[in-house]
């Protein structure tokens, strides 16, 4: 099996004990309706290679959480960092060009384009940021479904799979520029626990070789195989667990 190689990373900080640090992270989503806190004063330190969950009920912030760190979103108040780069100073511009090379993302809804075949959507990150070049590009979208099992299935259109093999094919999505960081946000909500489990397998495997994970998860079974959880109520992390 190869080893998939590792991609300059755009952040410009040396390597330090914390992969991901949130310090007093307040998120305010503002509206005619008047003021929703999202996310009150929230500390987090995350190791590299840790594999952590999140949970909480629906409206509790733990998507907000991920979309923060994503840089999908940018905080009301205080800061976050990826190796010690505060992600919420950059511009859209270096912001988009950040994440394309530091994040992976995958979606409870894949987000795989209809019209594109399942190679061709593994490949626009990597055409995106201009990573590998010519046939590289294939070459590397081909091994990334092959390691999700589904290299046989490179020319079909997403429609054209089953749910679990559309989040399949999301995840090597998420590993085409090989980030460090991959954030998944209920990847398991729309697939059968079974196909739940090789999603979680996937995923392992992944933080074996040495990324960062964060899942959000309402599924307990699914976060218990994580190496650490966190609980979130209310905007506010109120427990974690190793």
């Amino acid at each position: 099996m190869h080893e998939i190689g590792t991609l300059p990373i755009l952040s410009s900080a040396i390597y330090t004990r914390h992969h991901i640090e949130l310090r007093g992270v307040v998120k305010i989503y503002r509206s005619a309706a008047g003021d929703f806190t999202a996310l009150k004063d929230v500390d987090l330190a995350v190791r590299p290679g840790e594999f952590l969950a999140i949970v909480g009920k629906s409206g509790s912030g733990k998507t907000t959480l991920i979309n923060l760190i994503a840089g999908i979103d940018r905080p009301s108040s205080g800061e976050i960092t990826v190796y010690g780069t505060a992600i919420q100073s950059l511009s859209e511009n270096e912001m988009a060009k950040w994440r394309g090379r530091n994040v992976g993302i995958v979606f409870q809804f894949f987000q795989l384009l209809p019209t594109l075949t399942i190679l061709k959507n593994v490949m626009l990150p990597m055409d995106f940021c201009k990573t590998y070049f010519g046939c590289e590009r294939r070459e590397r979208a081909m091994y990334l479904l092959e390691q999700v099992g589904l290299a046989e299935h490179a020319y079909k259109l997403p429609s054209m799979l089953s749910g679990g093999e559309q989040q399949r094919v999301a995840i090597a999505r998420a590993l085409a520029n090989d980030p460090p960081i991959l954030l998944a946000d209920e990847p398991t909500g729309n697939i059968d626990t079974h196909t739940a489990g090789t999603i979680f397998d996937l995923f392992g495997n992944q933080v074996d070789r040495g990324k960062t994970l964060l899942v959000v998860t309402h599924d307990m079974s699914m976060a218990k195989r994580a190496r650490r959880t966190l609980k979130i109520i209310d905007g506010s992390i109120v427990s974690e667990t190793d």
